[in-house]
């Protein structure tokens, strides 16, 4: 089979794996920096150039679209789409999971839990909004920021308000979050492949006054069995959002598992180190058998 992954960059540890996974089972496997790719569209015939040639003949592309790269990776995604090529990451779940609200609003929608979250239009009643979240300490995002990066863990009430009232009169959209204290500075990724979560780990802050998780931020991670609701929870997000390879951020909570995020790019390294599952070969295997399956 003549598979693609859509990656900027070869030495980037997820983008390596999926390449040597496909190698190793035997397929035609390249890589494809998507922003040095050019859209030409003309009525029902849907063409794709790299590098001076016509892309043709893929059977399946494994997208890496960076956040910064969203607009351009959907639309080459979305061409890939028109050419009937089968995608882990549709155009549409990758808009979907990117922006941030939308995102917790369909999960809100079908029934899968989230920490309470508000939104507003620049809203100068800043007070109801710290109220609505249960109060300090609580939690600010931007909407555009990932891997913790634009993540605020205001802990007074004078705090949070001096924090949102600035985002507010510079108009950077932002969400306010409850803070779930008995997470304790942890969270759990669920690597989602189909219907099947296929690895888990749990992510735990190690610098002190540290609530973020993030490996990138300096967690450590351990292997974890999730229970049978966290994992019903972790594959009804990534339905929800309608995407075939996810990693699912939760919090564990008194009052159960808790949707943080729902990435449709998980990195492989840190899941794939941390449970020693190889999750490239599952992905590989994955797309082998949805290109049997569109064959017939």
């Amino acid at each position: 089979m003549n598979f693609a992954v859509l990656s900027q960059k070869s030495t980037i540890y997820s983008t390596k794996r999926l390449l040597e996974a496909g190698v190793q089972r035997e397929h035609n496997i390249i890589r494809i920096p998507h922003l040095k790719c050019i859209i030409m569209m003309e009525n029902k015939k849907p063409h794709l150039y790299y590098n001076g040639r016509e892309v043709k003949g893929i059977d399946a592309i494994i997208p890496r679209i960076g956040a910064s790269a969203s607009f351009y990776g959907a639309a080459v995604i979305n061409q890939f789409e028109m050419m009937n090529v089968i995608t882990t990451v549709t155009a549409e779940a990758l808009w979907r999971s990117r922006d941030k609200l939308t995102s917790l609003q369909l999960l809100s929608r079908v029934g899968v839990r989230t920490p309470r979250t508000v939104f507003t239009n620049y809203s100068s009643n800043v007070d109801e909004v710290i109220d609505m979240v249960g109060g300090p300490p609580l939690i600010i995002k931007l909407l555009e920021g990932t891997q913790g990066y634009g993540v605020i863990l205001a802990e007074s009430h004078r705090g949070a308000k001096s924090v949102i009232e600035a985002f507010n009169k510079t108009r950077t959209r932002i969400i306010v979050q409850e803070f779930i204290k008995e997470s304790a500075g942890s969270d759990i990724r669920a690597f989602v492949i189909g219907r099947r979560v296929v690895a888990s780990m749990r992510r735990t802050a190690t610098r002190k006054g540290e609530f973020r998780s993030n490996l990138h931020q300096g967690g450590i991670a351990e292997p974890i069995e999730l229970t049978d609701l966290e994992r019903k929870t972790a594959l009804k997000a990534a339905a929800t959002m309608g995407l075939d390879v996810a990693g699912v951020d939760m919090l564990q909570s008194n009052r159960g598992p808790l949707v943080l995020e729902v990435n449709a790019s998980p990195g492989l390294e840190g899941i794939e180190k941390t449970t020693d599952v190889d999750v490239a070969r599952k992905i590989i295997m994955y797309l082998e058998r949805k290109v049997k399956k569109q064959r017939g």
